[in-house]
């Protein structure tokens, strides 16, 4: 159902394309498309208090041409990073069933072998980081999930853990911008030395 506040306009309504640079040495692994970000505006994290602060964030440390993203084509470009979603349709209460999450993990699987170049993954949320794991052909619960754990997987790549920029996490202070902002500082000195 449409918000009030979006009811001129056309939302995508289709599955929501991965989006940044192929090539990139970092890789976020996010949740779904929120209903009336994503899934509006087609673009993953655009147009939502998430993608506000992701992309504040991103931008800060250097992964993100601009802070802001509120429409599929503003202009906003990813250095060095890319970014891709557990589901790719947005799920009934945000959160996507368990069948869901295992029809697009082959999507998720055909990205990562495309993606060689991707050294550190930043997984948002634990249902990114459990899904993360499996789509790599590793099993999730020989890995801790905290925000900040940081893994060096058998694969070569380091998976950080992060909580996901909800507004949920973000209103209670269980994520500040801070604290998000360490996560990508981290990549970031990763990335920069291999």
């Amino acid at each position: 159902m449409k918000r009030r506040a979006y009811r001129d306009q056309q939302y995508w309504g289709r599955p929501v394309p991965s989006f940044g640079d192929p090539k990139a040495r970092l890789l976020i692994v996010g949740l779904a498309p929120a209903a009336h970000g994503a899934n509006r505006t087609g673009r993953m994290f655009t147009g939502d208090s998430s993608g506000d602060l992701l992309y504040r964030v991103l931008h800060n440390t250097g992964f993100a041409s601009q802070p802001t993203s509120r429409l599929r084509d503003d202009g906003l470009k990813l250095h060095d990073a890319y970014i891709t979603a557990s589901a790719h349709c947005a799920p009934p209460d945000n959160k996507p069933s368990t069948e869901e999450l295992n029809t697009c993990r082959e999507f998720l699987t055909r990205e990562l072998a495309l993606m060689p170049e991707a050294k550190v993954v930043v997984a948002l949320g634990r249902i990114a980081f459990e899904n993360y794991l499996r789509a790599a052909g590793l099993k999730p619960g020989g890995y801790e999930f905290g925000h900040g754990v940081e893994h060096h997987l058998e694969n070569g790549k380091t998976l950080i853990c992060s909580y996901h920029p909800s507004r949920q996490n973000t209103s209670t202070g269980r994520l500040t911008e801070a604290m998000l902002e360490a996560i990508f500082t981290r990549a970031r000195q990763i990335v920069s030395r291999r």
